[in-house]
């Protein structure tokens, strides 16, 4: 079937025509003829690479350009929906609506918003949390959806990610139950169910347009799933890096997915020596290039060290450790065939398009905590057997385990090769979970009695499965709790929010976790600092796992908690009583100690060393320590205390910068930070005031800060700038710039 062939709007096929596709791939054309294009709920099960994304484009704009619809685009992750942004971009310089442009926004954080301004886009990409919090904010302009796109929908089998993404699905339902809704997956069991819930057709299909060929690596042998084996040319000991150095040879790069994050950078390094010998030379100019560029992206570190000299050898690691601006360098690289090998952990298969021509499974076994080793899913191995065969480069792409013995490799090919991926089952009836949801249904009107509660619940893919009989205890105790804890009201079979249950659901934090900041802040330590706060925050179920202490650290976080223990707001629990919760107490310690270094200015190095905490770890639970303290803040008038509400906003603001109180004026500038922010406070520039009578010559001789930077800062603080002085000090940067790049 051709694109010039289907029914949709003329400028719409020539912007998809221009782009290189004239026809359709198999499962758009099944798409197709299950009417997705007349307004037919679909969900589509199909391999990575098989054309998912353009059935989303065409529906999504034939909505726009024919009933003038609304479109939502939900993601599990802010890294996929800002992929998924700058692939539908291409519409909105070429297509028209009523004499104007196609308007395509993305809002993916801040949960306390209703973001009204989203009103006047046409498509808008968000993760799911953010629907969630939009629609506990009541946004008026969600009731004009006309059509929702859930990309990954097989997500919602993960404990963490799938209640989200269920609950707004069900609610979006409820809004308006003639919305269009467009499930994209990967291939599993039972498509049919989840269609069934969504009251939608389902397609489900193996084809690839690239061709998978998937096996098992012993010694230098491969054995793969139709039965033909192939040798692989021996030049190491290590069977895993002559299938790498093989697939280099024949133009192909290589995805190596390991089990932690420790074993992603460590087998990167075991591959790197022998990578770099197989670069050409302008392959390695360029590369040196880009290992400066991963080290000036941000603050220095070892990571980033070690990053950078990985780079200079074309390989990489990548996982959630990483900060976000050195994944988004490694994730180029890699599409630009800079990287020749990436090693990662799973969470990669869940997130970004990065495909490879050979995707090497090092490890099938993944370590839990408390639970020791298991082997992963089938669904987790075909998502990442998915990512094998890069499209218009590869004719097939190979996805191969790596096996020690012969009985394990039987086993790899029998239980995961040849084995259908595990049933798709909802997470939803955990009562953890669910409190804040059935608060949610109350505080934003979406039900007012116990039974239009359950009314709601019962559209739920877990009562689709189950029964919501299964739930009503659930609910029944969650309704207990938030009566007693006065975040609701009832008045004969009504049920209201308080303005205090009212504003929990809007913040979008944890029942429990609001309970926490009212109690702490009822009892007062005998002295409350910084760390105060920072321990209270760390405490609530909304932190997330804790920075958990190394058992080389217990006695150290002990001796500190025994130090600071006048400055708690929560009583240090028993050792001896109880020593589950006792440890659990110095995680929350470490966490707020972590936090504290942050705001005195501790380098990232520095940090990263003492604590052994990970980048991304860190920036995570900045990010959490952020959102807690603005909830402490917008909560503690409720609760009758407005007495810390200058130090919680001025800990909240120190946490963002990650710096002391006396740089914050000039940390907020933009384009500063805390490390450029501290070169111009020590060069004697200590306010606002002495920026804008700075010269600027002098500011840009500091380190770190250049003629642009310079200039940006003048236009922040008021500062006059002469045309004659920006021009010289732009030649002298030209100047500067093209000697570095002969250099």
């Amino acid at each position: 079937m051709k694109i010039t062939d289907l029914p949709i709007p003329d400028q719409l096929k020539e912007t998809i025509v221009k782009s290189g596709i004239t026809e359709l791939y198999p499962p758009q054309e099944e798409a197709i003829k299950a009417k997705v294009l007349e307004g037919k709920n679909l969900v589509l099960a199909s391999p990575t690479a098989s054309g998912k994304t353009l059935v989303a484009e065409l529906c999504a704009f034939k909505h726009i350009l024919e009933n003038g619809g609304k479109v939502i685009y939900l993601t599990p992750l802010r890294a996929l929906a800002n992929e998924k942004f700058d692939e539908v971009r291409k519409y909105a310089d070429t297509i028209e609506f009523h004499g104007r442009r196609i308007s395509i926004g993305i809002s993916t954080g801040d949960f306390d918003s209703t973001d009204y301004w989203l009103e006047r886009y046409d498509l808008i990409v968000t993760t799911n949390e953010k629907a969630d919090s939009l629609l506990r904010h009541r946004a008026k302009w969600i009731d004009t959806i006309s059509l929702v796109v859930a990309d990954e929908i097989h997500l919602l089998n993960d404990a963490e990610r799938g209640p989200t993404l269920e609950i707004v699905l069900a609610r979006l339902l409820q809004i308006n139950p003639s919305t269009q809704i467009l499930a994209l997956s990967a291939t599993i069991s039972n498509v049919d169910e989840i269609a069934e819930w969504l009251r939608a057709e389902s397609i489900t299909t193996e084809w690839r347009p690239v061709t998978l060929k998937e096996g098992v690596l012993l010694n230098d042998e491969i054995q793969y799933k139709e039965g033909d084996s192939r040798k692989i040319e021996k030049k190491m000991k290590d069977s895993a890096t002559n299938l790498i150095l093989n697939t280099i040879k024949s133009g192909g790069q290589v995805l190596a997915f390991a089990s932690t994050r420790k074993s992603a950078a460590t087998l990167a390094k075991k591959f790197a020596g022998e990578i770099e010998k197989t670069l050409p030379k302008p392959l390695k100019r360029s590369l040196e290039h880009d290992a400066e560029r991963i080290l000036v992206a941000d603050e220095r570190t070892r990571i980033s060290e070690s990053l950078a000299e990985l780079v200079r050898c074309g390989v990489a690691f990548h996982h959630a450790g990483l900060g976000g601006r050195h994944r988004r360098i490694i994730e180029d690289m890699f599409r630009q065939g800079k990287i020749k090998v990436l090693t990662a952990t799973p969470t990669l298969a869940f997130g970004v398009n990065l495909p490879a021509r050979t995707v090497l499974i090092h490890d099938y076994r993944r370590y839990e905590v408390g639970y020791g080793y298991y082997p992963i899913s089938v669904l987790e191995y075909k998502q990442m057997a998915g990512r094998a065969g890069r499209p218009k480069y590869d004719k097939h792409g190979e996805a191969i385990l790596l096996a020690k013995t012969a009985d394990e490799a039987d086993y790899l090919l029998e239980s995961f090769i040849l084995a259908r991926p595990e049933r798709i089952w909802s997470r939803l009836a955990v009562e953890r979970i669910m409190r804040s949801h059935v608060l949610a249904t109350i505080a934003a009107d979406f039900a007012c009695t116990e039974q239009g509660i359950h009314e709601f619940f019962s559209k739920t893919f877990y009562a689709h499965q189950y029964d919501i009989d299964a739930i009503k205890n659930i609910i029944a105790k969650i309704l207990k709790y938030l009566y007693e804890q006065e975040m609701l009201e009832a008045s004969g079979n009504s049920i209201s929010a308080t303005r205090l249950g009212k504003r929990v659901s809007e913040l979008y934090i944890d029942p429990v976790s609001a309970v926490t900041i009212r109690d702490s802040l009822k009892c007062e330590p005998t002295r409350v600092t910084d760390l105060s706060f920072l321990h209270m925050i760390a405490h609530t179920p909304d932190m997330g796992p804790v920075l958990r202490p190394y058992a080389q650290e217990l006695d150290e976080i002990a001796v500190q908690m025994e130090e600071h223990r006048e400055e708690f707001f929560i009583d240090v629990p028993d050792e001896w009583e109880d020593r589950v919760t006792y440890e659990e107490f110095l995680g929350e310690v470490k966490t707020a100690t972590v936090l504290n270094a942050w705001i005195e200015e501790k380098g990232e190095d520095e940090i990263i060393e003492h604590f052994r905490v990970q980048p991304g770890d860190l920036f995570k639970t900045v990010e959490n320590a952020k959102w807690l303290l603005h909830a402490t803040h917008e909560l503690a008038p409720l609760f009758g205390n407005r007495k810390f509400l200058a130090q919680t906003l001025q800990l909240m603001e120190r946490v963002e910068k990650g710096v002391k109180m006396e740089l914050l004026s000039i940390a907020k500038l933009e384009g500063i930070g805390r490390v450029r922010g501290r070169v111009i406070f020590n060069a004697g520039y200590k306010t606002i005031e002495d920026l804008r009578h700075a010269d600027l010559q002098n500011l840009v001789n500091l380190p770190l800060v250049g003629p642009r930077l310079a200039r940006k800062i003048k236009e922040q603080v008021g500062g006059f700038v002469k045309k004659k002085t920006w021009e010289k000090l732009e030649k002298e940067d030209e100047w500067r710039q093209k000697v570095l790049a002969e250099f």
